[in-house]
């Protein structure tokens, strides 16, 4: 293997939960909630699946399917669809869920997974290059930059940037450009099997990992480097 892309959200890094965002984002803009509200406006936008890059949707709204379908596509498309499931939950102020959309964005929302800069580490070390495919609506180079990860990275390919989203063969097509690799010696490490494993389409071989919590998961990134080191790549 020459290459390893790798997902982005429940993959390398994993967003804050529901209730760590939006204290944040009350504390920024000097809002103050009841905590009983506090904590049960929090269950409603997990709930609403208002998050990105956290639990998905129970139910996305009918007036929002369109946008809904196209989020990651565009970056007013990504916007309007995760305010649009946060204005499902009743706030102090409107302004607060376009604050919430930006809050998700900064790097102090991400944490990455604790073997995340010792496998990108190694693969550098190895002389693999390596790259990030992400179904996304905003840039992510800032979080990479910010956790000292941005180093490891040859290429990010977001679906925003391409109007394409994973699981279309293309979008692992121009990460293998990118880096000048073939798919049959490229690697997709993903969370999402129907997402990540569209890689398989094109030839590149897939490694899964579990989307859980960063305490939950301190180790599933390090078989990709025995992957590697031992060529024994398992069937998709």
């Amino acid at each position: 293997m020459t290459a390893v892309l790798f997902d982005f959200s429940g993959t390398l890094c994993r967003i804050e939960s529901t209730e760590s965002w939006l204290r944040a984002t009350l504390a920024a803009t000097g809002t103050r909630m009841e905590e009983p509200q506090l904590v049960a406006a929090a269950a409603a936008l997990e709930i609403a699946g208002a998050l990105p890059g956290g639990a998905e949707p129970t139910a996305v709204p009918e007036e929002l399917t369109v946008t809904w379908a196209e989020r990651d596509l565009d970056a007013a498309s990504h916007r309007a669809a995760f305010t649009g499931l946060s204005r499902q939950v009743p706030l102090p102020g409107q302004a607060l869920h376009d604050a919430l959309y930006d809050r998700h964005m900064t790097p102090a929302a991400w944490t990455p997974y604790p073997d995340a800069a010792q496998v990108l580490g190694e693969l550098r070390e190895r002389g693999v290059a390596v790259g990030v495919v992400s179904n996304i609506g905003w840039d992510l180079r800032p979080v990479f930059r910010e956790h000292g990860l941005d180093t490891y990275v040859d290429a990010y390919v977001l679906s925003y940037e391409h109007g394409v989203r994973k699981p279309d063969p293309r979008l692992f097509a121009t990460a293998c450009a990118e880096l000048g690799v073939e798919p049959e010696h490229t690697l997709m490490v993903g969370d999402n099997r129907v997402a990540d494993g569209g890689a398989a389409g094109l030839g590149c071989r897939v490694h899964f990992v579990d989307h859980l919590p960063v305490a939950e998961r301190p180790d599933a990134l390090l078989p990709v480097l025995d992957l590697l080191k031992n060529a024994e790549l398992p069937p998709v």
